[in-house]
């Protein structure tokens, strides 16, 4: 037997008996010690074991803002340090309801497998309906919306790191609370990731928060490294990581298998914490360009599908030690140069004449439409008088 596929047999026995283990567990979380979420084979594909002999996410907060979260779950228990507020409230819902945190608590499981003594803090700013990228995020009655909220709560708790396992909407429709927010999370310089969504190789619109320029955007694959079939193809796909048949905490006990970009964001964001646990200092721009630079390259280099390539978790935390010099600090133009065009005379404070051949034309047509309505309306009252004579 090769190695591969003593890999493969040892991964698919070990899925076989969490998932045998969920069935059993099935119901009430156990009242047991915290534990991490069984790995499959997201560990050997990402390297975690390699990772976690230099690091384990020591001194680093991620923040989690998902649909809420069973703090309870042994996977969850006593390692999330601050739940914060419901964000998103129009749903009703309250923990403990069987709508609350399913796709919240598996996505925690995720970051803590990856960097299993990192910080957690969670707010709710989505609910269970909306986690598969196929509508847009609703706001609050206050007319802010819940991912601002949440990224400022986040900020507000020092969180390292923000992982952003939601998505709706194209950039071009968010109002400014929620550019503002990313900016202001950056700017701390605070990383943040978010999944590129489920949709496939439909359309290729910027996707929020993926979309932003300063949110890491994050593509799942398959075994194989390859780009796992819903993962959405998009140009502004900055890495991949691990999204199908990754075993996570079920909010009502035990694990199961999810699929999507949503556990490949939450993979990635813990190996972000692995990476800043082991340099403190990285700034978004250089986590970014080693997370890119250490990933397994597609062949022919970045594309649409898996932006830089499947994330290696080792080399990744190794090249954290040396990390390139990347300036982001913003420089006042000290060029030459006046304009970046001829100078066409106008003025900065004018508004350019107006066209009046096209003026005229309109308002001759819009003289006809007058007219043929008056003749209209006089041809009707001139027949209602005639037959009212003959009557």
């Amino acid at each position: 037997m090769t190695t591969r596929s003593m890999r493969n047999a040892t991964v698919t026995g070990a899925v076989l008996m969490v998932l045998m283990g969920a069935t059993l567990s099935w119901g009430a979380v156990p009242a047991s010690a915290a534990e991490n979420a069984p790995v499959s084979w997201e560990s050997a594909a990402l390297d975690l074991p390699t990772a976690h002999q230099a690091t384990q996410g020591e001194g680093v907060t991620v923040a989690v803002l998902d649909t809420g979260i069973n703090p309870d779950h042994p996977a969850l228990k006593d390692r999330v340090t601050k739940v914060g507020p419901d964000f998103y409230e129009l749903a009703g819902l309250e923990p403990g309801n069987s709508g609350y945190g399913v796709h919240g608590t598996a996505m925690v499981s995720d970051v803590l497998k990856v960097a299993p003594k990192a910080k957690i803090v969670t707010a709710r700013v989505i609910d269970d309906e909306h986690d598969d990228f196929s509508g847009d995020v609703e706001s609050l009655k206050d007319g802010v919306s819940p991912i601002a909220k949440g990224i400022d709560f986040a900020l507000e708790n020092d969180a390292d790191v923000i992982s952003l396992s939601v998505g709706g909407g194209v950039v071009n429709e968010l109002r400014g609370e929620e550019l503002a927010a990313a900016a202001r999370a950056v700017q701390k310089g605070v990383t943040l990731l978010a999944g590129a969504g489920n949709m496939g190789d439909e359309g290729n619109e910027g996707n929020f928060p993926a979309g932003l320029a300063n949110v890491i955007s994050v593509a799942a694959t398959k075994p194989g490294g390859q780009r796992a079939d819903f993962s959405t193809v998009r140009t502004h796909n900055t890495i991949a990581a691990p999204g199908v048949d990754i075993i996570s905490a079920d909010k009502d006990g035990g694990y199961r298998p999810v699929d999507g970009t949503s556990p490949a964001t939450a993979l990635a964001a813990g190996v972000t914490a692995l990476m800043l646990a082991e340099n403190p200092d990285l700034t978004p721009a250089q986590t970014r360009a080693i997370l890119m630079r250490t990933a397994d390259h597609p062949a022919g280099g970045h594309n649409a599908l898996v932006g830089a390539g499947q994330i290696n978790a080792a080399a990744a935390v190794r090249a954290a030690d040396s990390p390139p010099k990347i300036d982001t600090a913003p420089k006042p133009y000290k060029g030459d140069v006046e304009h970046f065009a001829s100078p066409t005379g106008t003025d900065k404070i004018s508004h350019p004449a107006m066209e009046t051949e096209l003026l005229a034309t309109g308002l001759g047509a819009l003289g006809c439409g007058v007219l043929f309505v008056a003749g209209g309306g006089l041809l009707l009252f001139r027949k209602s008088r005639r037959q009212r004579a003959a009557v």
